[in-house]
């Protein structure tokens, strides 16, 4: 019996580092292949006392949406300016209809009100919150498929914070 519970045990570790292995590598795929969408963010707040400095983001692109009215999951479409800033187009379940010079990116509706696209947390170095509480826009690269990863912040001026 203890020989089967030792294998068990193996055969679980091995499998949870090889799902950690494919999201690492997923993601640095993601960093490499994906394009750079540029997501205005609405008022921040740069502070926890628990966690350390951190800002909660939140996105332009989902604001004024009737929440209840949305799946719980499913795709924000967008459309780029010259610069890369995205315009919020629609949110539907399912990555189709899209047009040529539409994006995805994956939303999830954790409940009646919110709408979470990406990251929706930031932390930086302690006492760097003035630095980042200047930040206009949300970096984040996006695949074809919708997945989508925080990369920076950046000012009004396009700069990396």
């Amino acid at each position: 019996m203890k020989r089967y519970k030792w294998m068990v045990i193996i055969l679980n570790l091995l499998a949870l580092l090889i799902y950690f292995g494919y999201a690492i590598v997923a993601k640095e795929a993601l960093l490499k292949d994906g394009q750079l969408v540029l997501l205005e963010l609405a008022p921040l707040d740069p502070r926890s006392l628990i966690q350390g400095d951190y800002m909660t983001l939140r996105y332009k692109i989902s604001e004024n949406a009737d929440a209840k009215d949305i799946p719980k999951r499913g795709y924000c479409v967008i459309h780029l300016d010259s610069n890369g800033i995205a315009s919020k187009a629609r949110f539907q379940q399912h990555k189709s209809p899209l047009s040529r010079h539409e994006h995805l990116i994956e939303y999830t509706r954790p409940d009646r009100w919110n709408i979470n696209i990406g990251a929706e947390s930031f932390f930086f170095e302690e006492g760097q919150a003035e630095k980042y509480g200047k930040a206009k826009y949300g970096g984040v690269k996006v695949d074809k498929n919708g997945n989508s990863l925080l990369m920076a912040l950046y000012d009004e001026k396009l700069q990396k914070i």
